[in-house]
């Protein structure tokens, strides 16, 4: 499957933002989706997972209560609202897809995704 994020931008302290993640293929409801970021310096972080139908989703701490990611297996989209935006949300924000759900992992750095996106840049000014 290949995966295209859109939806990136500069946007001031306290706004909000839609990220959408593009993905080809038929078998997208197959895939359980994930967001991750990396800030300039920084490592890539797991930010925000969703299950094949949309009944689970998981997140990380930094972003639980603003971010929420959405799914629609009819259009094989997904989605990141993002809503208060800090500062320290600035990065490069991809869109990944992986057939096993990690669970705890997820938290853990105990994934390895099966397919990424490239980048989309989010920039959030103070």
């Amino acid at each position: 499957v290949q995966l295209q994020a859109s939806g990136g931008g500069l946007v001031q302290a306290g706004g909000y933002l839609r990220l959408s993640c593009a993905a080809s293929g038929r078998s997208f409801k197959s895939y359980v989706m994930a967001w991750f970021r990396q800030a300039p310096g920084e490592e890539r972080e797991f930010v925000a997972a969703i299950t094949w139908a949309g009944g689970s989703t998981y997140y990380s701490d930094p972003v639980r209560g603003r971010f929420t990611i959405s799914r629609d297996n009819a259009k094989n989209m997904a989605y990141l609202q993002m809503n208060s935006l800090k500062p320290e949300d600035t990065a490069v924000y991809y869109c990944a897809a992986d057939v096993r759900n990690y669970g705890s992992g997820w938290y853990q750095g105990g994934y390895d995704m099966d397919y990424w996106g490239k980048g989309t840049l989010v920039t959030v000014s103070s």
